[in-house]
């Protein structure tokens, strides 16, 4: 029986701080205090301080942070129905959804072929008049040309958020993803680089108008007890989720750095000249969430890794603009963004993998033909 090599052993992963996730949920259950406490308080003022912000605000997942900062957009009279907003074509639809909730037009652009994030020259070419948000997504956990974009943004008086989700904790001279725009939406899914133990998410900005709409908004509408400003919804982070976050907050950096390890191995060993590996613009720059290869026999070479023990996931086998939920834009030809979701594949990129995993990983691909 060949080994067996897991994508990420979430179990594993979580295992190693047992002790300490069960102190927090025994800190909140003896609290007697349940929903926006101490946890989640103290959450929020660590995670500002690692991503260098002045406000982090916990919310319920990943998506809601993101259209928690359109919506407030909107309620401070930045955007308005109809509007448009530039995304990358290949992001996970999350990105879109949040758009598109908030009735606002997603322009989708073509990446750069090369890092698969947003390009800014293509930026340039989408805009209009009616453009109002630039919308980069740090995909696989590679920070976008961040500099770029802000410029664009200067020029043309347009706001930028941050989709943050696979992002937690890269840099660039000293400045990490959460701090590089107006705003930023972190997810802390259960598999992200910082994972809860169920949904949660949050924004950071250092817009303090910005924050105490957004804490209005997710809870409720409300800035103070029976009174609503805004009509706004139940989006806040668990008090639970926050215990656990804080304790897995002290652990990110090490983890990132055997990601890091792991992910030079693989560009440094893997030779296999049917595999076309990941560009690295920075090496803080990246904190690879996903470890992304390209293959013209995708399907294929996934079924051979799957024979072999390496499970192996596909990150994302369809673009948002060619799903049927948003069937009125199935017409947009985007040639690249279609190649991409056509061949790319995602390797195991655990930071619990063994040194032996790893190996294992590398020859097993450097032995695949067609």
């Amino acid at each position: 029986m060949s080994k067996q090599v897991s994508f990420l052993d979430l179990k594993k992963i979580n295992a190693q701080y047992r002790d300490d996730l069960i102190a927090a949920a025994t800190r909140v259950i003896d609290s007697g205090w349940y929903i926006m406490g101490n946890e989640v308080t103290k959450f929020e003022q660590e995670f500002a301080s690692y991503c260098g912000v002045k406000h982090a605000i916990g919310v319920a997942n990943g998506l809601d942070a993101l259209n928690l900062v359109l919506r407030a957009w909107k309620e401070l009279g930045h955007l308005n129905d109809g509007d448009e907003v530039i995304v990358p074509a290949n992001t996970y639809i999350a990105t879109v959804l949040a758009i598109t909730e908030n009735n606002l037009v997603p322009v989708f652009v073509e990446p750069d072929p090369v890092t698969f994030n947003l390009d800014p020259s293509n930026v340039i070419t989408a805009l209009t008049a009616k453009t109002k948000v630039l919308f980069p997504v740090h995909l696989y956990g590679q920070l976008a040309e961040m500099e770029a974009i802000n410029k664009i943004a200067t020029q043309h008086g347009l706001l930028v958020l941050e989709d943050c989700a696979q992002a937690h904790g890269a840099e660039l001279n000293g400045v990490r993803a959460g701090n590089f725009a107006d705003a930023a939406g972190f997810s802390f899914y259960p598999g992200k680089n910082l994972g809860a133990l169920g949904d949660a998410g949050a924004v950071t900005t250092n817009d303090d108008e910005l924050a105490t709409t957004i804490k209005a908004l997710r809870n409720y509408g409300s800035h103070k007890r029976y009174e609503n400003l805004y009509q706004g919804l139940n989006s806040r982070l668990d008090e639970m989720q926050a215990g656990f976050l804080r304790v897995k907050l002290n652990h990110l950096d090490a983890e990132i750095e055997r990601r890091r390890y792991i992910a030079n191995r693989y560009i440094a060993e893997i030779t296999n000249s049917l595999i076309e590996l990941p560009y690295v613009h920075s090496q803080l720059g990246h904190v690879w969430h996903l470890f992304v290869i390209k293959s013209a026999n995708r399907e294929v070479f996934s079924q051979y890794l799957t024979e072999c023990g390496i499970q192996n996931l596909i990150h994302y086998p369809i673009p948002p603009h060619k799903q049927q939920a948003y069937s009125k834009y199935n017409h947009l030809t985007l040639p690249l963004t279609e190649q991409l979701h056509r061949e790319v594949l995602s390797l195991p990129i655990d930071p619990t993998m063994s040194d032996d995993d790893i190996a294992y990983v590398i020859d097993t691909v450097n032995h695949f033909t067609v």
